[in-house]
């Protein structure tokens, strides 16, 4: 039983891997190729905000989906409108940007359900014991992609110059999409899992001393950061370099650099070291923000990435493991996981919001490097406050031996 389980996990991941390169291929460049059709940060930061609401509505609405009938079914679906998504961009070509708000919303749903099941058969095949190993090869696997997807995308967009070059990288992603579904058929039908509770994610939170109070509002300080840091270093790299070659090489780097950080963290990381290295992390995440103060150019940049990318391992990694071990802490919380999985993406969801319009916010008044850098330092500080609400939790150890 055991040996299946692995096995399932093996193509979870193979199919999870092929999902983050079709979207490394195409979305390291998304915002690149609708920035090049109007340069304006607030265009952007709509764009992702209705990316978000859709998120957090597919994986609401779609719990219902997933726990009572196919969840295998959803992570198709997901995939096949993360397809879909790119086939109309090619349609609209550089008249994209004039179709922000529902390319947002349709590209949401495609996350949104695919992140749901995808979240949802990766807590049924892992344990406690072996969550971080996972997360570590799945992490890891996140770096492989991001080595490779960026560079690729960057060569062909150089070679064919401009449209055709996004053409083909759109394209190529769509072929991986297709694969990816295809070997999905390869993971078993999961067991339904009763009926859905609409209101469980909001009943949970007002349950006196319950322990998502903390992880929800780490998860919420997450996503602060999260929201806006996801299209903003990409951008300004390209803004700063001018050439979608240079992006490709910053992001061959500093996924280089993120591979054996993930490799690392997730062998060394423990339930009982969760504590010292999440605050390490969190700590340095603001640290490598700083070198941004003096200059924002290609090398300052580099810095931030190649450091962020060293040490958010050491926050994601312990605040990713608790929340999924939370769902396991007794028999009633694994019956409710995907109603827990809603509540954790709902609360990343308000995070990523909440920072991507104060980004909105202080841009539409002030545009400037300085405004943009200073803004960064103090959304990048978030991390700190995920460690802060959930520091007693990891404290008291009632996390460490829960299993599913």
């Amino acid at each position: 039983m055991r040996g299946l389980l692995r096995n399932q996990a093996a193509l979870l991941l193979a199919v999870g891997g092929l999902y983050l390169l079709a979207t490394v291929l195409a979305g390291t460049f998304l915002n690149v190729y609708l920035w090049k059709s109007r340069q304006n940060f607030a265009m952007i930061g709509w764009f992702t905000v209705a990316q978000q609401i859709t998120v957090g509505l597919s994986f609401w609405l779609g719990g219902k989906w997933v726990k009572e009938h196919n969840k295998m079914n959803a992570l198709r679906l997901g995939i096949a409108v993360s397809g879909f998504f790119y086939l109309l961009v090619l349609w609209f070509g550089r008249d994209a940007v004039h179709y922000i708000w529902p390319l947002g919303l349709i590209l949401g749903v495609a996350i949104g359900f695919y992140w749901l099941a995808f979240n949802i058969v990766f807590f049924e095949i892992t344990e406690a014991g072996n969550r971080d190993r996972y997360n570590g090869w799945m992490g890891l696997l996140g770096s492989l992609t991001g080595i490779v997807g960026p560079w690729v995308s960057g060569a062909l967009i150089s070679y064919w110059q401009g449209e055709r070059g996004y053409r083909v990288v759109f394209i190529l992603s769509l072929c991986i999409y297709a694969t990816a579904a295809a070997l999905s058929f390869g993971l078993q039908k999961r067991q339904r899992g009763g009926t859905y509770l609409w209101l469980e994610p909001w009943q949970e939170l007002h349950r006196k001393k319950s322990p998502w109070r903390s992880a929800a509002a780490a998860l919420l300080f997450q996503g602060v950061r999260e929201g806006v840091f996801s299209f903003l270093i990409g951008l300004l790299v390209y803004i700063a370099v001018q050439a979608e070659s240079k992006l490709g090489q910053f992001a061959l780097i500093t996924s280089a650099v993120s591979l054996v950080s993930y490799y690392a963290a997730g062998r060394w990381y423990k339930p009982a070291t969760r504590l010292k290295g999440m605050l390490a992390g969190s700590l340095l995440l603001i640290a490598f923000i700083l070198p941004l103060l003096w200059k924002v150019n290609y090398t300052t940049l580099l810095i931030m990435g190649i450091g962020t990318s060293l040490c958010l391992p050491l926050y994601m990694l312990p605040l990713t493991s608790t929340s999924f071990d939370l769902m396991g802490l007794s028999e009633e919380s694994a019956g409710k996981r995907v109603e827990l999985v809603v509540l954790r993406e709902l609360s990343l969801m308000c995070g990523r919001l909440l920072g991507l319009l104060v980004f909105i916010a202080v841009l539409s008044v002030n545009e400037s490097p300085q405004a943009i850098t200073v803004l960064m330092l103090l959304l990048g500080a978030a991390p700190l406050g995920s460690w802060l609400v959930l520091r007693r939790l990891l404290k008291r150890g009632l996390l460490t031996g829960s299993s599913s």
